[in-house]
Parts: structure tokens; sequence; C-alpha cells
């Protein structure tokens, strides 16, 4: 029997998960596992698929936390979602204490700063601008959570930063093309006739 296309499976088992088919998700990183009993992502993609269908809310905020992990370093990210799914009970408790105190001071071990900070010194009166400039160049913006990810869009329309905002608006709709608020936000740089529709 042929060993499967780990990422082929890997592939298929994430887009399954982002269109909320968790059985199927679960199943097909499962597959990996049985031929990969190594891949840290096929392990972290059955628990957080097991978290999904057994309606545990916060494993959809996990994986779409894991997927951004995963664009800066995949062998990190898959060692830092191991890391809390392995000190998870799967207990909602739990799983709002993940994106709280431990994750933070991991995170800014990661030399990066939380959106909920950076969005703090903003709201204190410093400008969304010079702000974002100074950390672009030092460090780099976390994002945890969906809403703050198409808030920070919004911001950085709203603060110049279009070429920006359309490329993670293009990777975002790669992943949720159907997403309502991801739309609207393509549509507002279409009225700034920075792309055609």
């Amino acid at each position: 029997m042929s060993i499967i296309s780990k990422y082929k499976i890997l592939t298929q088992a994430n887009d399954s998960f982002t269109k909320s088919e968790y059985k199927n998700a679960l199943e097909q990183f499962a597959i990996v596992l049985q031929d990969y009993p190594s891949s840290k992502e096929a392990y972290n993609g059955v628990i957080l698929s097991e978290m999904a269908m057994s309606g545990e809310g916060g494993a959809e905020a996990l994986f779409d936390y894991y997927e951004i992990l995963k664009e800066d370093d995949k062998e990190e990210a898959d060692k830092i979602m191991s890391d809390i799914l392995t000190n998870m009970d799967g207990t909602l408790e739990k799983l709002s204490e993940v994106f709280s105190q431990p994750l933070r001071e991991r995170l800014e071990f990661e030399d990066g700063i939380l959106y909920q900070d950076f969005k703090n010194i903003v709201d204190e009166g410093a400008s969304f601008r010079e702000t974002f400039e100074n950390i672009m160049f030092s460090t780099r913006v976390i994002i945890t959570k969906k809403e703050d990810f198409i808030d920070f869009l919004d911001s950085l329309i709203e603060h110049g930063f279009e070429e920006m905002a359309l490329t993670y608006l293009e990777n975002a709709l790669g992943a949720y093309p159907s997403d309502k608020n991801l739309r609207k936000l393509l549509k507002k740089l279409a009225k700034g006739k920075l792309i055609e529709n």
C-alpha cells in the first residue's frame, strides 16, 4: 500500500475544518497521523477537530490562531499549538485561559505585540499610523481573534495602508471565501479605487 501524500491530505483536512466539516477534518488528520505518527500538525488537527465536534466554541478561534502562526514559522506554530493543547483539559474555562496571561507571556517572548495591547496604545491617543509604522519595523502585531483581525484590516484601510490590507484580505478570503465581514472590507477597498470589481 502506498504512503499517502502528507501535504495533500493536510491541506484537505485544513480546508474541511475551515468549512466547519469537522468530521471530515478529523478523519483526514487521522489518516495522516497513521502514516506519519510524529506529525504535530496532524496531531493538533485531530484534537482541534474533536473539540469542534464536541461543541467547544473556542476550537475555531484556536484553529484561526494556529493558521496565523503558521504563516510566520510553521515548526514553531506546531510547537506552540501542541503546548497549548497539551496544557488544556478540554474545558471552556481552560480555553479562555489560553487567550489570557500564559499565552500573553509566550507571545511577548516571541517578539511581538498583542493586537489588544497595540489597540490600547492607540485608544490612549497615539496616532495609529505612527504607532503601526514604529511597530512594523521592529516587531509584529499578533492577532488571536477573528474579530480583532477584521478590526485590524479596517484600521489599515482607514489609515492609508490599503496595499497591506489587500494582501491580508486576499489571503483571508482564500481561507474564508464567503465571510461577510471580509467581503465588506473588500468592497470598502474597491470604493477607494485600489482594486477593480
